[in-house]
C-alpha cells in the first residue's frame, strides 16, 4: 500500500520528469519515512552513508570537522534529494556529517532499492537531472567562496531566501560564510543600517 503522504515526493519528481503511475507505484513501494529530531546527526562522518534520502519537511546543514572546528558546507531545504554521494554509491566512509537544524521528515531509501529503480526510464531521468542540478550548486558555491565576500554573499542570501537566514542559527550561517559569528552581527548591522537610510 502507498502512503500518499509521499505526494510531496511525487510532484517533485514531476517538477523534473513525467511520472507514469505504474513507476510512481514501484517508487514509492520502496521509501521509508524516518522523522530526524532537532540537532540530530543523520550521518556521522567515518560512517558509510547507507541511503538516499528525500527531505520532505524541515532543514538540513552538511559540515566538516576541521582541526577540531565544525565548518558548515551547504545547507539543505526541503522539498529536495540528499545524500553523502561518494560514500553512498561507493560505500566507503564519509567525509562529512549532516544534522537536521530543525525537526525534520525525510523518506529514505537503500542503494540497492535505488540501483532496482534505474530499470525505470522517469527514475533514471529524474537521477540524471538532480545529480546535474547538485553538481551546478557545488560548482556555483564553490566559485562564490573563491570570488565574492561574505557580505555580498550574505545579502545574495537575505535577498534569495529571507526567511531561510532566519531559520539557521547565526554560528551556522557565519561558518557557512567562512568568517566569525562577531563579523556576521557587525555584517547584519551594516545592512539593517544601510536599509534604514
Amino acid at each position: 500500500m502507498i502512503d500518499y503522504n509521499l505526494d510531496t515526493f511525487r510532484k517533485f519528481i514531476e517538477n523534473y520528469t513525467s511520472l507514469p503511475m505504474n513507476d510512481w507505484e514501484q517508487i514509492a513501494q520502496r521509501f521509508e519515512k524516518r522523522v530526524i529530531e532537532k540537532d540530530e546527526i543523520l550521518l556521522e562522518e567515518g560512517k558509510i552513508c547507507r541511503h538516499l534520502y528525500f527531505l520532505e519537511s524541515g532543514l538540513l546543514r552538511y559540515f566538516i570537522n576541521k582541526d577540531g572546528n565544525d565548518i558548515t558546507k551547504f545547507f539543505t531545504i526541503a522539498p529536495y534529494c540528499f545524500t553523502s554521494q561518494v560514500s553512498f554509491n561507493t560505500e566507503k566512509p564519509a567525509t562529512e556529517n549532516i544534522q537536521a537544524i530543525e525537526k525534520s521528515v525525510v523518506w529514505q531509501i537503500t542503494l540497492q532499492q535505488t540501483n532496482e529503480l534505474f530499470e525505470l526510464k522517469s527514475w533514471n531521468t529524474f537521477a540524471r537531472k538532480i545529480i546535474q542540478e547538485v553538481q551546478f550548486f557545488t560548482e556555483e558555491i564553490l566559485e562564490d567562496i573563491q570570488t565574492e565576500t561574505a557580505e555580498y554573499r550574505y545579502e545574495r542570501m537575505l535577498k534569495n531566501n529571507p526567511t531561510l537566514v532566519q531559520r539557521i542559527p547565526l554560528k551556522h550561517l557565519a561558518s557557512f560564510l567562512g568568517i566569525a559569528p562577531q563579523s556576521l552581527s557587525r555584517i547584519r548591522k551594516k545592512i539593517a543600517t544601510k536599509d534604514r537610510t
